[in-house]
C-alpha cells in the first residue's frame, strides 16, 4: 500500500494510535538522549526521539533509520503495527543491553552513531526487531477500518474470482452440434416441408451417412430404400404419369 492510497479517516486513526502510543511510560522520553516528549519516530527501528535526535538519524541514512514525524507526516497500516509491536523499551533491550547505566550521552551525536551504526552495546548473537509485512486481509481491525482493505472485502473478491468460470460455463448457450440424423427423401419428391428436429438415429443411419455426399438419383433411391427397410420413414409418395405411345 502506498501513502497515495491512505484515505483521510485512516490517517486521522494511524494519528490517534500514535498518540496512545505515545502516552506509554516508556515511549515518554526518547529513546536516545531521554528528552520528554518525543514527536519523531524511527519507524523501521521502532522508537519514539525528540527533534534533535531525528536530525542526526536522518544523517545516517534510510538503510539504518526512517525517520518520521508523528503529527506531520502519511504513515502506513505496517509501520504502524510494527510502532505498536516495539517501543522504546524493547528496542533499547537489544540496542543498549550491553550499556552502562552510568554511559555518557552528552556527546548525542557520537552516542548515537555507536549505537546504531557501530552496534557497540548490542548483545552477541541478538538478533535485531524487524518490520514485518503487514497482510492487509489479516491484520487487526483498527488499521483497516476507514480506508484500508479489509479481511471481508478480499475474500469476496478472491471467491468471485473462483466462481467465475463456472458461472460463465453455467450460463454459455450449449454448442450446436451438427445433425446426424438419417436423411429425409419425403421433402425431395413432394412439397411437404423439410421435417424439424432431427430424426431417431439407426444402424442404417449409420451405414448410408458415408455416402451423404452423393447427389445422383441411382444414390439417392437406395438411400431411401434403405430407410425403408429400416423403418424410419414414410414410403414416398411418386408422382404418376400417363405413357402415349407417338408411334400410333
Amino acid at each position: 500500500m502506498s501513502k497515495a492510497s491512505i484515505s483521510k479517516e485512516l490517517n486521522d486513526k494511524h494519528t490517534k494510535i500514535l498518540e496512545g502510543l505515545l502516552k506509554l511510560p516508556e515511549n515518554r522520553e526518547c529513546a536516545d538522549c531521554r528528552s520528554k516528549a518525543p514527536r519523531w519516530a524511527s519507524v523501521n527501528l521502532g522508537i519514539f526521539i525528540c527533534m534533535q535526535c531525528s536530525g542526526i538519524h536522518r544523517s545516517l541514512g534510510v538503510h539504518i533509520s526512517k525517520v518520521r514525524s508523528t503529527t506531520l507526516d502519511t504513515w502506513l497500516p505496517e509501520q504502524i503495527a510494527f510502532m505498536e509491536s516495539l517501543g522504546n523499551e524493547k528496542a533499547n533491550n537489544y540496542w543498549e543491553k550491553k550499556l552502562p547505566l552510568n554511559a555518557d550521552r552528552s556527546a548525542i551525536e557520537k552516542f548515537i552513531r555507536a549505537k546504531y551504526e557501530g552496534k557497540k552495546w548490542v548483545a552477541k548473537d541478538a538478533k535485531q526487531p524487524a518490520p514485518e509485512p503487514v497482510e492487509m486481509g489479516t491484520s487487526s481491525n483498527k488499521l483497516v477500518e476507514g480506508g484500508a482493505t479489509s479481511g471481508k472485502k478480499l475474500r469476496r473478491h478472491s471467491l468471485e474470482e473462483a466462481i467465475l468460470p463456472t458461472h460463465l460455463s453455467e450460463d454459455a448457450p450449449p454448442v450446436a452440434r451438427p445433425r446426424t440424423g438419417s436423411l429425409d427423401l419425403n421433402h425431395i419428391y413432394t412439397n411437404s416441408p423439410l421435417p424439424k428436429g432431427s430424426a431417431p438415429m439407426t444402424d442404417c443411419d449409420t451405414a448410408t451417412r458415408k455416402n451423404n455426399s452423393a447427389t445422383d438419383l441411382f444414390n439417392l433411391l437406395s438411400v431411401h430404400d434403405a430407410k425403408q427397410e429400416c423403418h424410419t420413414v414414410p414410403p414416398a409418395r411418386w408422382a404418376t404419369f400417363d405413357y402415349v405411345d407417338r408411334t400410333l
